[in-house]
């Protein structure tokens, strides 16, 4: 049959090919652990004196880094164990020097590299790729993040945790001269996962961070050979058995009551002056989240409300594309993992802000409710969610629909699934799209991943048979931290491929990319610990005629050290060919045409695990037809368990001598949290762009009780810097705002 995607023939059979061999080249499973049962009750004090721990054997941690293989430099006893209600962990986390114990802060979900901690890593299904993290600090704190696509991450820089997560756990921690001390208490009602007659098996990870030391210890025996984040990868966890375990079917019910006053100015019809609006607002709403089987969980949602999310980090887009921000919304980033299709970077099928945010406009839409349903049926990873938002100016009412399923095929380290997401407005409109999906595990650490997806919507040509509608990728990926390693990707969208409920920054374009390198570890007494050259770039075409829309290669160098030290330097050359104008802002742009240019870019981080350190970036070089310089830097400062600082500064001066046009662009931002106890925190998070001429605050209070009930204070405000630079003038105040929230959950067994 001669269709459009008959010349691509040649690249599916090879990749069939490789999906049929990957099932006989796989490596076998760790050998399983038998879990140990507690016998008798457990204080939940962090003394770990109770006579049931005195049965249970330790696991033998040893150093994952700098210096993989050797004992831990400080004396540290783990011990795992359960009983019918809960999953314990205990660490008695000796240290010869106590005093020089590090404990940055006592804020929930906070435990970055400038304090001690330890914990562990659930892979509850055991299905080598999705994993649950639970951790803890000297001052008690409880932090908790979901981990998926087994740790790995578009960039080097990117965390691999989803950190708004939450669910019910306790810790109790003690401190003496002797070190510090842990105890965690997980309800099974916590952790959805399959029972077989009472028997679960599970994927484990035990870590301890000593932040003076820049020093990792964990179990099992985790080489970093398997990349930056080796030591967090549920396909290396240690499988254990626990008997008589049963999954639970909890009832959580979450009622909220929102009181508050907003105040914006708005610029009249006739665009004369600005005329002040004040918006009292009382709201109510309910989340459900009900375990319907023992691995099968709905969540149910009326009236949601986001008003304590942090607000998101100001940029200065200095591309001709949208940028791209993460999602912080905690409804959608529960077991987000299982709703996941990417097509590289930025690019995915469902996008979550793409409900209750108008995407003009950045004004968040009511949305009236939904439902999700996520768990395990037989072997199938199945996700569902459904939400309805509310009609505002510009959009009609919507319903937002997407179905994901996955299975393990081949070898515990394979998946193939599928999604369907639909966007139905009530004015008639729609948006349906379909993706197919795979990856596998070919031999040692690399892996075959496949995408397809089409879209479909009204006004459209929505031919089935056609690349038009559609978008593909190929990757190969070696994961590995020493010797020769790769991420090589051909995509292709289509000139109609439109993912209503997706991310796409291009259209009708093919791309090739990513990374070729190789890495040294050098071994022990080195100041070294991973040196790494690497080429990478990207070439993209446009489909219409084959002609180069944009491509980017240059060598680079990175390194780290074991005392946290680390780097990188590039430099690049760039192809842009414009077709259109490139408006930089108002005044500043790029005419249409071919341009090439050169450029270096680098940056450096000083070690983390201290009071203050820094992360400073550069890049320099010509522009387009013109020249840039861009430097940047984060910075944190933890000055005591109550007080932390951290921030961001950026500098951006762009100059076209021939047109004489020029733009500098300033970007701060501050973050001041107070932490006072476990419970109670204070956070401000003060923001300037330069290139918009304003001031953004958010400041938010919390008391947080117990896991599932809060009470917020959050107060917004906008400032205008710059009154005068447009008619009408310019309110000082462009907006502000303050919402008290109240939460509670009940748990009805």
């Amino acid at each position: 049959m001669k269709i459009e995607l008959t010349k691509y023939k040649f690249i599916i059979t090879v990749v069939i090919t490789f999906c049929v061999v990957s099932g006989f080249v796989y490596a076998d499973s760790p050998r399983r652990i038998v879990l140990q049962r507690i016998e008798s009750p457990i204080t939940l004090d962090g003394r770990i004196d109770e006579p049931g721990w005195e049965k249970i054997t330790p696991f033998p941690l040893i150093q994952h880094a700098p210096n993989f293989g050797e004992e831990p430099s400080e004396r540290t006893i783990v011990l795992v164990a359960h009983d019918d209600e809960f999953l314990y962990l205990a660490g008695r986390l000796y240290d010869s020097e106590p005093s020089k114990i590090m404990s940055a802060t006592k804020q929930r979900d906070t435990a970055g590299a400038a304090t001690d901690f330890f914990g562990m890593i659930i892979d509850c299904f055991c299905d080598k790729e999705n994993g649950l993290a639970f951790f803890t600090t000297p001052t008690g704190l409880r932090w908790d993040a979901t981990i998926a696509n087994d740790g790995v991450t578009e960039r080097d820089n990117e965390m691999p945790f989803g950190m708004s997560w939450d669910t019910f756990w306790d810790v109790a921690v003690t401190r003496n001269a002797e070190g510090w001390f842990a105890e965690f208490r997980i309800p099974f009602s916590s952790l959805r996962f399959q029972d077989k007659d009472g028997q679960v098996v599970m994927g484990i990870i035990v870590w301890r961070w000593i932040a003076r030391k820049n020093e990792i210890n964990v179990f099992p025996a985790i080489s970093p050979d398997s990349g930056a984040w080796s030591m967090i990868k549920p396909s290396l966890a240690q499988e254990v058995v626990m008997e008589e375990v049963y999954s639970k079917k909890p009832l959580y019910i979450t009622p909220y009551v929102l009181g508050g006053h907003g105040r914006a100015y708005e610029l009249n019809d006739s665009e004369t002056d600005y005329l002040r609006e004040d918006d009292p607002v009382f709201e109510a709403g309910l989340d459900i989240k009900y375990g319907i089987t023992s691995n099968f969980t709905a969540d149910i949602t009326v009236n949601t409300d986001f008003a304590q999310v942090e607000a998101d980090d100001v940029q200065v887009n200095l591309t001709r594309f949208s940028l791209f921000f993460p999602e912080k919304r905690r409804f959608f980033l529960e077991r987000a993992s299982t709703f996941e299709f990417r097509f590289g970077g930025p690019s995915r099928l469902f996008y979550s802000r793409r409900i209750g945010i108008n995407e003009d406009t950045d004004d968040m839409v009511r949305i009236y409710g939904g439902a999700r349903l996520v768990g395990r049926v037989g072997g199938w990873d199945l996700g569902f969610l459904n939400m309805q938002t509310a009609k505002v100016e510009g959009l009609p009412s919507e319903n937002f629909g997407v179905l994901r399923i996955r299975r393990r095929v081949f070898n515990p380290f394979s998946y193939v699934g599928g999604m369907i997401t639909s966007r139905i407005g009530m004015d008639g409109s729609y948006n349906v799209a379909y993706g197919l999906d795979g990856i596998f595990r070919i031999f040692g650490n690399d892996y075959l991943t496949v995408n397809w997806a089409q879209t479909f919507e009204n006004e459209a040509a929505n031919k089935f048979l056609s690349l038009d509608p559609a978008k593909f990728r190929f990757s190969w990926e070696r994961r590995t931290l020493k010797g020769t390693g790769y991420n090589l990707s051909v995509s292709r969208a289509g000139l109609d491929y439109n993912p209503g409920i997706g991310f796409e920054m291009r259209e009708d374009y093919m791309r090739f990319g990513n990374r070729v390198f190789y890495a040294w570890i050098p071994s022990a007494g080195s100041f070294l610990r991973l040196h790494q050259v690497y080429l990478d770039g990207f070439l993209i075409l446009r489909n219409s005629d084959n002609s180069t829309e944009s491509a980017e290669l240059g060598p680079g160098w990175k390194f780290e050290t074991n005392s946290g030290w680390g780097g990188s330097i590039q430099p690049k050359i760039y192809t842009e060919n414009l077709d259109e104008t490139f408006e930089l802002t108002d005044d500043v742009e790029v005419p249409p045409g071919e341009y090439t240019f050169f450029g270096v870019e680098g940056s450096l981080n000083t070690p983390m695990g201290r009071i203050f350190s820094l992360m400073p970036n550069f890049k320099i070089g010509s522009f387009y037809d013109g020249w840039r310089i861009s430097a940047g830097a984060f910075y944190f400062l933890n000055l005591s368990s109550t007080w932390q600082l951290s921030g961001f500064y950026e500098f951006n001066r762009i100059q076209f001598p021939d047109r004489n046009q020029e733009l500098t662009a300033h970007v701060a931002r501050l973050k001041i949290l107070a932490t006072f106890t476990t419970k109670l925190s204070i956070s401000a998070f003060i923001q300037y762009s330069g290139a918009d001429d304003v001031v953004v605050a958010n400041v938010r209070f919390r008391y947080n009780p117990r896991e599932g009930n809060d009470f917020y204070i959050v107060y917004n405000h906008g400032v205008n810097t710059d009154r005068y630079r447009s008619l009408p003038h310019r309110p000082f105040t462009d907006n502000r705002a303050i919402m008290v929230k109240y939460t509670y959950t009940f748990n009805v067994k």
